[in-house]
């Protein structure tokens, strides 16, 4: 009977942390406030990725990887988790039913699924907009937003055999430094690419304290207001 118990309590606990993950959610929630960030992100490379799947697109790079420059890799399960936003999770990128809001390597590639951090967003906005009243970010990062991007970057870009990154696993990405030395990444350059990088603008400071990316001061100390409102 007690282990019977013991197997119920697991099994509640289990649905619990199940039914509590976060969900992806799409870039057009993100950019309902953070519309400056969305145009410009909407200018990248990124923003950009799954095209570059499509049959004849980067033909000469996919040959030089040996990959079949007339295929269609847009629902291939081996590259698009790369080339889209929460493949294989839920509410994430399905090739199946495409959402727009999901293609490209999105907000939540970087920040993580936002269905929960969304609110706390929001609900912190509201009380600094009436009594000027700051939120812990750490709120944030117990709702599932990510703050320590350098390891969500290295799981594409750092994603091969022979990798110095510990945690490249199959599938691997065929396009390495070995292959051609513009595949070569590093975390502090690629961080402030701005053909690959959305520009950032000025936050109200509506978060404080840790967790703190460790380019925000500089970012923020040439950043300028947003062009379509105020951003949190």
């Amino acid at each position: 009977m007690k282990s019977r118990l013991l197997l119920a309590t697991a099994l509640l606990f289990t649905a619990a942390a199940v039914a509590a993950a976060p969900n992806y959610e799409g870039r057009k929630k993100c950019g309902s406030c953070h519309r400056s960030q969305l145009d410009s992100w909407e200018k990248t490379a990124h923003a950009k990725a799954l095209d570059s799947l499509a049959p004849k697109a980067r033909a000469e790079a996919k040959k030089k990887a040996k990959l079949d420059p007339n295929k269609d890799y847009r629902q291939d399960a081996d590259c698009v988790g790369c080339h889209s936003t929460g493949f294989n999770h839920e509410g994430g990128f399905d090739p199946k039913e495409p959402s727009k809001y999901l293609t490209g390597v999105g907000c939540e590639s970087c920040h993580g699924p936002g269905s929960e951090y969304r609110l706390q967003h929001r609900k912190a906005g509201q009380a600094f907009e009436k009594k000027k009243q700051t939120t812990p970010r750490q709120q944030l990062a117990e709702a599932g937003q990510e703050f320590q991007f350098e390891e969500r970057c290295a799981s594409c870009h750092l994603n091969y055999e022979g990798s110095s990154w510990k945690g490249a696993k199959k599938p691997y990405t065929p396009f390495t430094p070995k292959l051609d030395k513009k595949y070569g990444f590093e975390f502090g350059k690629a961080v402030r690419n701005d053909k690959a990088m959305h520009e950032h603008f000025k936050l109200e400071d509506v978060f404080t304290g840790p967790p703190v990316p460790s380019f925000r001061d500089e970012f923020q100390s040439k950043a300028k207001p947003g062009v379509k409102g105020k951003e949190e």
